[in-house]
């Protein structure tokens, strides 16, 4: 049974750090109204529109937290958040296109509450799954290219028994465990590093579940860690149904 498991060195780090958990199984990421997803990221990127109200883009909020996050660990030069990515593209007025069902929904949850958002295709997972400090030198290939880029020894990743999955905490995907429109099991999260944002996040979890459960079926759980919950006695998560 493949499990999901936040290493302790993790709250030691980021002690008010919150992770919400997706698991999704048996869902159908194919079939779908291109339109329908179009209108979801158009609609989603003029709600991002209330996280732009600073004149310099690094001094707002839902940026600015993320910038003193990646300042604790090891990170890529030039490394940002998966939000801020997303922000800038706002700001810049480019729209965010389609890619696949789950990723357009994930993504319009993250524009629209202004946190970083992700996803795993668990099928893809090798053994088990943690969010955790990398040794380094794991195999890591980054989503659109050919070349491993290994992460730094005491970079926060996500990774499995084969290597890393995510860099930089929510910086870059891995190509071998990408979400594809052949996805029908996945892993999807949610972070948040900002106490004053609790109930956006605990509703952001909770309608990323929701709106993958509606639109591509199949069954979803979600799970909301943070230190207490996760050095319980049993701290793993099944990533299958």
């Amino acid at each position: 049974m493949k499990r999901f498991q936040i290493d302790e060195g993790f709250w030691e780090l980021f002690p008010e750090a919150k992770i919400g958990v997706v698991i999704a199984s048996g869902i159908d990421n194919q079939t779908y109204d291109l339109s329908a997803y179009e209108t979801l990221l158009w609609e989603a990127q003029r709600d991002a529109q209330c996280f732009l109200g600073e004149s310099e883009f690094s001094a707002n909020p839902a940026v600015a937290v993320w910038r003193e996050a990646f300042q604790k660990f090891k990170t890529k030069k030039g490394a940002r958040s998966s939000i801020e990515s997303l922000l800038k593209r706002v700001q810049s007025e480019k729209p965010i296109g389609t890619i696949n069902p789950l990723v357009d929904i994930y993504n319009s949850i993250s524009l629209r509450f202004g946190l970083p958002c992700g996803g795993e295709d668990v099928d893809a997972i090798v053994g088990d799954l943690r969010l955790t400090m990398a040794e380094g030198g794991e195999d890591f290939i980054p989503l659109g290219e050919e070349e491993s880029s290994p992460p730094y020894e005491g970079e926060l990743v996500y990774k499995d028994d084969a290597g890393a999955v995510c860099r930089c905490w929510n910086w870059r995907e891995a190509k071998r465990t990408m979400l594809s429109e052949t996805t029908t099991n996945a892993f999807l999260c949610i972070e948040s590093v900002d106490p004053a944002r609790e109930a956006d996040f605990h509703t952001a979890v909770s309608e990323l579940a929701h709106l993958v459960s509606t639109r591509l079926g199949g069954s979803s759980r979600f799970y909301v860690l943070d230190k207490t919950s996760a050095l319980k006695e049993d701290p793993w998560i099944s990533l299958e149904a």
